[in-house]
C-alpha cells in the first residue's frame, strides 16, 4: 500500500519554522497536489517527503513505515524536477534507464523497463536523440520517463509544467493525467497553479505560512471555501471579497451601498458584526447575460457603471463599480460594451459566501 502520511511534521531553519506541523494523510494511489502562493512551505514539504530536506520535528510514513532517517534511494519514491535534470551527454534511452544501470539491473531488465515507459510516454521515437535534440515538452516526458523506470511506490512531482508555454502546459496536464491512469501510482504534487491543481488531483491541499488552510476535492476547495484566503486563491478569476457589516438585515458596505443578507445566513449573523462578503464571477453578471441557481427572490439587480471589459470570444470579464472598487464579473453571450456604458447587475446570493472579518473563517450557511 503507498499510503502517505505526515504527522506533525516541522522545518525549520535555525529560529525560523517554515513548516508548522502539519497533518495529512494521502491514499493509496490518490493523486494530491500541494498548492499556494511562493514560500508557501509547498515544496519544503515535498522535498522532506522525498529525504532531499531533513526533518526538524514529526514523522513520514510511506506505505506504513516511517522513513524520517532513510536516505531518498531506500524510500521507493521518484521525483520529477521542474528543471528535467536530464544527462546532456546520454541519450533519451540512457537516461530513461540511468537509475536501473547505477542500480545493478540487468540489461535485459532495463531494457524491458524503459520500453514500457517508452510506450507509455510516446517516446519510441526519440529514444536515440540526446536532451538538446528535443522540445522542452520532450524533455518533461523523458524526465517523467526516467521517474518510471523505478516502477517506485509514489511519484512527486516539483512544479514540472512551471517552464513551459501556456499551450505545452495544457498539453502536459492531459499527459499527466494520463499517466496516473496508467501507472495507477500514489502522486504528490506541488504547484503555484492553481488551475493544474483543480484539473489534475483528486484532493487539494491548499497551503499558505507554511500551514494547511484546506484539504478537499476540487469542488469543495471551490464551493466551499473553509477560509478568506482559499476563496480568493482558488478561482480563475478569483472571488469578489468586500468587508462590509451586518446592519438591519442587510450586508453594508458603507456609504449607502448595500445588498440584502443572503437568506442561508439569517440567523446565523448577528446586527454589527464584521464580515466579508464573496461573490465569484459567475455569481454576479450582466443580467441576462448569465446562469444562477437561486430563486428569483435571491436574485437582486443593480444598475452599475462599467469601468473595463476583457472580451474572451465566448465570454467577457466584466469589471463594475460598486463599494468603491471594481467587482469582475462574467458575460455569456457577449454584447459590445464599453467603459462607462451603465448596465444592470445581478447578484446570485444564494451563491454568497460569508467570512468572519478577524478570523477569515467560513461563516457556513
Amino acid at each position: 500500500m503507498a499510503t502517505v502520511s505526515l504527522k506533525k511534521l516541522t522545518k525549520r531553519y535555525g529560529n525560523l519554522e517554515i513548516v508548522h506541523g502539519i497533518d495529512l494523510d494521502v491514499a493509496d494511489r490518490e493523486f494530491i497536489a500541494l498548492v499556494g502562493p511562493s514560500g508557501c512551505g509547498k515544496s519544503t514539504t515535498l522535498r522532506m517527503i522525498a529525504g532531499l530536506e531533513e526533518i526538524s520535528g514529526g514523522a513520514i510514513e510511506i506505505g506504513g513505515k516511517v522513513v524520517n532517517d532513510l536516505p531518498p534511494r531506500s524510500r521507493n519514491i521518484s521525483m520529477v524536477f521542474q528543471s528535467y535534470a536530464l544527462y546532456p551527454h546520454m541519450t533519451v534511452r540512457e537516461n530513461m534507464g540511468f537509475s536501473l544501470k547505477i542500480a545493478s539491473r540487468p540489461q535485459p531488465e532495463i531494457d524491458r523497463r524503459v520500453a514500457e515507459a517508452s510506450a507509455i510516454l510516446g517516446l519510441d521515437q526519440l529514444l536515440d536523440r540526446r536532451p538538446s535534440q528535443l522540445s522542452g515538452g520532450q524533455r518533461q516526458r523523458v524526465a517523467m520517463g526516467r521517474a518510471i523506470v523505478r516502477d517506485p511506490e509514489v511519484f512527486l512531482f516539483d512544479e514540472p509544467l512551471s517552464n513551459l508555454d501556456a499551450k505545452l502546459r495544457t498539453q502536459m496536464r492531459t499527459e499527466i493525467k494520463k499517466l496516473h491512469a496508467k501507472v495507477n501510482s500514489t502522486v504528490i504534487y506541488v504547484t503555484h497553479d492553481q488551475v493544474e491543481a483543480m484539473t489534475l488531483s483528486d484532493r487539494i491541499v491548499i497551503m499558505r505560512d507554511g500551514y494547511i488552510e484546506q484539504v478537499g476535492t476540487p469542488d469543495e476547495v471551490f464551493r466551499r471555501p473553509a477560509t478568506r484566503f482559499v476563496a480568493g486563491f482558488i478561482g480563475s478569476p478569483p472571488m469578489n471579497l468586500v468587508e462590509a457589516e451586518i446592519r438591519d438585515g442587510k450586508v453594508d458596505f458603507g456609504k449607502g451601498e448595500t445588498l440584502p443578507l443572503p437568506r442561508q445566513f439569517k440567523g446565523k449573523v448577528s446586527v454589527g458584526q464584521k464580515v466579508v462578503l464573496g461573490l465569484r464571477p459567475d455569481d454576479l453578471y450582466p443580467s441576462g447575460h448569465g446562469i444562477h441557481s437561486g430563486e428569483e427572490e435571491d436574485v437582486h439587480q443593480i444598475e452599475l457603471p462599467v469601468s473595463v471589459t476583457e472580451p474572451l470570444g465566448n465570454e467577457t470579464l466584466v469589471f463594475t463599480e460598486f463599494t468603491g472598487r471594481d467587482w469582475v464579473s462574467r458575460m455569456l453571450n457577449p454584447r459590445p460594451l464599453k467603459a462607462g456604458d451603465r448596465i444592470k447587475m445581478s447578484f446570485d446570493l444564494s451563491q454568497a459566501h460569508l467570512f468572519d472579518a478577524a478570523s477569515g473563517n467560513t461563516l457556513r450557511s
